[in-house]
């Protein structure tokens, strides 16, 4: 979501008053020219926006303009140990990192350490993109120690990201802590990396099947390919991938469809376990159901086929895949299937309401994670 969507809209970045305001207002005009990819004309309201130098946002804006990857990475480092910096010397104090101080474990709550948090997310990303995996690893865990509750979503990252560097009990604990929660409600502590020993016990038919409705795609299917790494083909794997198929079936139909992985992540709006979600998953996942006969395990398990195999949409027909995301879904809404061209034509005028007001949703979707206009400000 856009920044001026949520509190800094209203009281300013990191809450009012930590940068000026023409630094902030050549940051939203550059932002907004990038977003409509217009980055050269974006480029001098940047450099503008960078003379504050606690201006990390614009630091952020510009690392993604860099020419390379690499330059993009220098230049999130300098703006990461830039605000913690700032954050220890201007803004919260000497202990503001301390785990005894008064900050740690509540980051997102403190509006001042937002734009230090971001840049710190984006330093993420761009060591999965430069493959310094566990560089990403190390900045994950250490925004958990800050924010526990994970207000950034780091945690559907996390997993993938252990599993990526071989840590692969550490991957499948950090699932089954964040599947499982805490039953005061409470935050996990260290936001689940207090790592452990991985338990080996099946949930009940009970818990299978309220996983099967309310957890999140990205950490189930973390605990069944970390928990295969780790243990083969055993019956804790396939309750994990037999749960991962009802819940967001997106993910796993793209893999064993060999459907192209996605080549950046998604930038809407989402709901949960939806096909934005299974792309941004299968953004930072997939290649790693490619290995070590991962994906001939997940092709071959009966309950996983016996969910994403579809029947023809169209009512009457009734004839069933052979293999995994063997019909071709419709191109306008995606959310039916047809054996054929026929089918789907013989279809239109049942589906056609359904598909139009699923498209009208999502283009007002995509409309508000358009920039806007910047809300009056408290003063």
């Amino acid at each position: 979501m856009d920044r001026r969507h949520g509190f800094e809209g209203i009281f300013g970045i990191g809450g009012g008053k930590k940068v000026s305001a023409e630094s902030e207002r050549n940051l939203n005009i550059a932002r907004d020219l990038c977003q409509r990819r217009k980055p050269t004309e974006a480029l001098p309201y940047l450099m503008k926006a960078l003379e504050d130098h606690r201006n990390l946002d614009a630091i952020l804006e510009f690392a993604f303009l860099a020419p390379t990857k690499d330059e993009s990475v220098e230049i999130l480092e300098e703006g990461v140990a830039r605000g913690k910096r700032i954050l220890l010397t201007e803004w919260l104090g000497p202990k503001a990192f301390d785990d005894d101080g008064d900050c740690v474990g509540h980051f997102w709550g403190i509006l001042e350490t937002r734009p230090y948090m971001r840049v710190m997310q984006a330093l993420s990303r761009m060591y999965f993109e430069t493959e310094k995996h566990s560089k990403a690893v190390e900045v994950q865990i250490e925004m958990l120690r800050l924010c526990p509750g994970d207000n950034m979503g780091v945690r559907q990252g996390v997993g993938s990201s252990l599993i990526r560097v071989k840590r692969y009990a550490d991957a499948l604990y950090f699932a089954q802590v964040w599947l499982d929660g805490n039953e005061d409600g409470r935050s996990l502590p260290r936001g689940g990396t207090l790592f452990g020993e991985p338990r080996k016990t099946l949930y009940t038919e009970e818990e299978e099947k309220k996983l099967s409705r309310y957890c999140t795609g990205e950490l189930i299917h973390t605990a069944a390919l970390a928990s295969f790494k780790l243990f083969g083909d055993c019956p804790q794997s396939q309750q994990y991938l037999r749960i991962a198929s009802k819940v967001n079936p997106n993910i796993l139909v793209r893999i064993l469809g060999r459907v192209t992985r996605p080549t950046e992540p998604n930038r809407y709006p989402r709901g949960m376990n939806g096909p934005e979600e299974a792309h941004d998953y299968l953004w930072i996942s997939q290649d790693l159901w490619d290995s070590d006969g991962a994906w001939n395990w997940a092709n071959n398990n009966p309950d996983a086929r016996a969910t994403l195999l579809k029947t023809c949409s169209r009512g009457g027909c009734g004839l069933k895949e052979t293999s995994i995301a063997q019909f071709k879904r419709c191109s306008a809404c995606r959310t039916v299937s047809y054996c054929s061209v026929e089918c789907q034509k013989m279809d239109w005028q049942r589906h056609k309401p359904s598909c139009q007001e699923h498209q009208r949703i999502q283009a007002q979707i995509k409309m508000f994670s358009k920039p806007g206009k910047e809300p009056k400000r408290k003063k």
